[in-house]
């Protein structure tokens, strides 16, 4: 092959009347194979000039010469495959080879301090440790064996392996004396095994990783058995048609994976069904990425980062992925802390369509730096896939967490599992994901303004993200400002004051940014309370700044079937030649866990830039706002058309109290090295004061 190229036979004459002419084959002489071997260490894919200087100077025709490097290029690459498989032959006989002296030595065990026969029970821990290594070495074993295979075309038959006596020296630092190859890629496309990132000194690390592994199996097998397993596990609960978790059954079922309750803690539990407009490939990916998951349940994770990657799945898919992640979650309300845990999510796919995705706390593994008031239990979902690009969800959310943390008002709202549980998470999927198919749609809603271009919508709905972001981080005071909590004798107890810098933000006005926000219980069901609060006609009622009058909405982006669920904006019509308008940008939701009014104002000229299409990043706010729950267990939520939202498994539609959360943002002082003033901290707590007695009077309740 080295020393010749062919010609392309000519073509017959005629069909049928002389056979086709053999190739010629012509054999270069040593000189020529010495030049073309020279050029080719230096350029293997040489371009037409090169390969007509060469011909030229060689005597040969280009064509020659294009062939002889086609055909060396090919030879070159057998070889490195060749090559590679000897090398894979080699290290797959070696782990077999290693992996049986081990299982050797473990059927005959040695006690490293008398040398005589050591018993299993009295193996130390190191040596059991070992024994879960060993069986994790003999999986990949067996992984490296199928792949091999697969990339040989036949079946890996190693020699026959030594039947050896080997001890199992263990030193001080608990490592075997051999090490593992720090990262092993193989070439096999879709059929490889998922990326380890397996470090060189295999202390820590490695016993991490395995109890890691071991913790995520176990809670996948328990979370899949809480979403199947209906009576006696979960009981309906008649008054709310809700599911409760029996936790008699639930100790005799199941072995707790990550320790018992530590003391002071209280359990939640909660499960909940719904159909929700995704398929399950995207839901997994949505989940397995912290980014992603952070943006669909913006309104319930005030941050999240992932840590670790410990596998990133296998065949190009998430089964299998197993990583660390930190998550900040929120329930809309100064009087309830935000909730930060560390976690395990590990993906599995159980079936052809059917995937399951499980969180579990660390904590009993690695130990924390703050202190723990979250534990998350084996909690997740399990989807599987349904006709239409719909998939059916399973949600079970398991936690314990120190209640004497959350105000009197709200603890109800959470033992039921209510506030972080399973209703809320289905909800919200839901109608986020509604909400994309909509403005993924080619028609526009009806109700919408169809003088806003496409690029127009976009901006305005990425322009309200960061609005309600914004709200929600003001509400929890979670890190993703810096806030600083005033305590101030000027203000009401349930009233939690905060303030901050505003500094080079173009999304915001520079200067002294103060937040405060209060939650009170209303004698109202929450659509009442919803609809009020959203209707541009009644605002006047309650805002000040609506210059006493009605406002107009100027435009309407739906981003649900619910009229409620929208972002708009509003108009406040000037009483008098001294006043000027405004806009008030405003998005409001509803689900069956609860709903949300935010609004800011806005500047007009920044507005039409937006409505064009423009970048939205720079247009400066301050939002404030309302977000509105059940007050308890009893209640199923906000009502629609005389129904209860999302799949609550019927029951009464009637409902009771409500829970208020209000909050505002206000820019006290340009100045950003002002300093607060006492004034400034009355306002804003005679303006909250001023707008839940507003609120009260105009729906009739009592003080």
């Amino acid at each position: 092959m080295d020393g010749g190229s062919g010609d392309d036979h000519d073509p017959t004459t005629a069909a049928g009347d002389k056979p086709p002419r053999k190739k010629r084959y012509h054999r270069h002489t040593p000189q020529q194979i010495q030049e073309l071997e020279a050029l080719f260490k230096e350029c293997p894919h040489p371009d037409e000039k090169q390969r007509l200087e060469l011909s030229k100077r060689l005597c040969l025709e280009t064509r020659q010469v294009k062939f002889w490097f086609q055909n060396r290029r090919t030879q070159m690459k057998t070889q490195l495959e060749r090559h590679e498989n000897s090398l894979l032959r080699q290290e797959n006989d070696k782990l077999r080879a290693e992996n049986m002296s081990i299982r050797d030595a473990m059927r005959n065990p040695i006690c490293t301090n008398c040398g005589g026969p050591a018993i299993i029970g009295d193996m130390s821990l190191e040596e059991q440790l070992l024994r879960i290594e060993n069986a994790r070495l003999k999986d990949e074993l067996d992984r490296v064996c199928a792949l091999a295979g697969k990339f040989l075309g036949r079946p890996i038959t190693g020699p026959p392996l030594p039947n050896s006596s080997l001890e199992l020296g263990v030193g001080t630092n608990g490592t075997f004396g051999t090490t593992m190859a720090t990262t092993t890629t193989l070439p096999l496309g879709h059929d490889a095994l998922p990326t380890m990132v397996v470090p060189s000194n295999r202390t820590a690390t490695t016993l991490d990783r395995s109890m890691f592994l071991e913790l995520a199996l176990a809670a996948m097998d328990e979370l899949v058995k809480m979403a199947q397993t209906d009576e006696p596990l979960w009981i309906k609960n008649i008054e709310g048609g809700r599911e409760m978790l029996n936790h008699d059954e639930y100790l005799r079922t199941f072995t707790p994976c990550i320790g018992l309750k530590p003391n002071g803690f209280v359990t939640e539990a909660s499960r909940e069904t719904g159909v929700v407009i995704i398929n399950s490939l995207a839901l997994v990916e949505t989940l397995m990425d912290s980014n992603r998951w952070a943006e669909m349940f913006h309104c319930m994770i005030a941050r999240t980062s992932t840590t670790d990657v410990i596998s990133n799945g296998m065949g190009g898919t998430r089964n299998g992925a197993l990583q660390l992640m930190n998550a900040e979650l929120q329930i809309l309300s100064p009087l309830v802390p935000v909730r930060e845990v560390s976690f395990l999510r590990f993906c599995k796919q159980h079936a052809e369509g059917v995937w399951a995705v499980v969180d579990v706390s660390i904590d009993t593994i690695k130990e924390s730096t703050t202190f723990v008031t979250c534990r998350r239990l084996p909690s997740g979902c399990v989807v599987q896939d349904m006709p239409n690009g719909y998939s059916k969800v399973i949600w079970v959310e398991h936690a314990e967490y120190d209640e004497s943390q959350v105000h009197q008002l709200y603890r109800p709202l959470l033992s039921s599992g209510v506030g972080f549980g399973a209703q809320r998470w289905v909800a919200t999927l839901q109608r986020q994901c509604e909400c994309l198919a909509i403005l993924m749609s080619s028609t526009v809603p009806t109700r919408d303004h169809t003088a806003i271009t496409a690029s127009g919508r976009r901006s305005m709905l990425k322009l309200a993200q960061r609005m309600t972001d914004n709200f929600c981080a003001g509400v929890c005071a979670s890190t993703v400002h810096k806030w600083n909590k005033l305590n101030a004798g000027n203000v009401d107890e349930d009233v939690r004051v905060m303030t901050r810098k505003s500094i080079d933000d173009p999304g915001e006005p520079p200067g002294i940014v103060l937040s405060a926000a209060t939650s009170v219980w209303l004698p109202v069901s929450p659509q009442r309370l919803f609809d009020f609060l959203r209707d541009e006609r009644l605002r006047s009622e309650w805002d000040i700044l609506s210059n006493g009058g009605p406002m107009q909405e100027m435009a309407h982006i739906a981003k649900g079937q619910d009229h409620g669920n929208c972002v708009s904006l509003l108009r406040a019509s000037a009483m008098n030649a001294n006043q000027s308008s405004m806009l008030i940008l405003q998005e409001t939701y509803l689900d069956a866990a609860g709903s949300l009014v935010v609004y800011a104002p806005v500047d007009i000229p920044a507005m039409h830039v937006v409505m064009n299409g423009g970048d939205s990043a720079y247009v400066a706010l301050l939002p404030s706002g309302f977000a509105i729950v059940p007050d308890g267990p009893g209640s199923h939520g906000p009502i629609s058309n005389g129904h209860v939202n999302g799949n609550t498994g019927g029951g009464s539609s009637s409902v009771g109290g409500s829970l208020l959360t209000v909050a505002f943002q206000i820019l006290v002082n340009s100045l950003p090295t002002a300093k607060l003033t006492v004034e400034s901290v009355e306002t804003v707590n005679n303006l909250i004061s001023c707008t839940v007695q507003k609120i009260k009077a105009a729906l009739q309740c009592e003080s």
